[in-house]
């Protein structure tokens, strides 16, 4: 009997096994998330210093879609806007005017719009994909992204000191504020060496990734567990204890509307806290 050869499978199918935890193992167990999942193998180019999984697909997908968008939403600007050119002035004059301007002045503002624009969409970006059926997970939530863009608001910062006051001054009023008594300095210049040049990136790295790790994992504990409920405990071994999973069900919706809200706000907290870093060097007295 000729049998049909097994098809081989698709990059589709590769990533949508990766997409939702398994909530019930063949045990019949429940099973929640893991920190595995933030480390998913290999799906093109396995093996070569090119190699990409799902949450690189992702990265690369929302830097993709971003500057489609830019390109689109600045291609034909009227005098008179209609109502995608509205939304768009809408959340690029936030940005501008409500962290950058409002924090750094006009003429500062300007010379670092456009990072900080880039910072803050790019991270917005890569967040929401947390709460995106298909994609489920944040391109934040593992530690490369959040400390390439706390990197890069490292060495904005300190450009712009050494820009404003040369060298010698912007590590001078860094490291020695002003009206300290000089004998305090042997503490006092360890501790802002700490807390400017060390402790700012790290607390800008962990503070992101933390809550987009921590966001997924209650997401998909919820999720997994309503899964659990209505398939294992209710229809599987029809045990009234499966709608249980009406409750956690609800409880992931909520939750996903707070994934979105803390989605946002990270977004404006690691943009904003870079604009001041940057405000604080470019400030005449620490």
């Amino acid at each position: 009997m000729h049998r049909c050869p097994k098809p081989e499978p698709t990059l589709f199918t590769h990533i949508a096994s990766q997409i939702v935890s398994v909530a019930a193992s063949d045990d019949g167990e429940f099973h929640g998330p893991s920190l595995a999942e933030f480390f998913p193998p290999a799906v093109l180019f396995e093996g070569t210093p090119f190699e990409l999984n799902r949450i690189m697909l992702i990265r690369l997908l929302v830097c993709a879609v971003l500057i489609i968008w830019m390109i689109l939403a600045t291609r034909r600007m009227r005098v008179i806007p209609g109502r995608g050119q509205v939304i768009n002035e809408f959340l690029f004059g936030f940005v501008r005017n409500g962290i950058v301007i409002e924090t750094l002045g006009e003429k500062d503002g300007r010379r670092f719009m456009a990072p900080l624009m880039t910072m803050f969409f790019l991270t917005l970006g890569l967040n929401i994909t947390g709460v995106i059926p298909f994609l489920n997970i944040a391109g934040t939530s593992v530690i490369g992204t959040p400390l390439l863009m706390a990197v890069v608001s490292y060495v904005l910062f300190i450009y712009a000191g050494i820009k404003k006051h040369g060298a010698g001054g912007y590590f001078r009023t860094s490291l020695f504020p002003a009206g300290v008594p000089w004998p305090l300095y042997i503490v006092v210049a360890p501790i802002e060496f700490v807390s400017t040049f060390i402790l700012r990136p790290v607390t800008l790295t962990l503070r992101l990734l933390m809550n987009m790790v921590a966001g997924h994992l209650l997401l998909v504990l919820c999720f997994a567990a309503t899964q659990f409920f209505f398939v294992t405990v209710l229809f599987n071994q029809a045990n009234l204890m499966g709608l249980l999973g009406i409750g956690t069900l609800a409880f992931g919706a909520i939750f996903t509307l707070f994934e979105i809200l803390v989605a946002v706000l990270q977004a404006y907290v690691f943009t904003f806290l870079a604009t001041v870093y940057i405000q604080l060097s470019l400030a005449d007295e620490h």
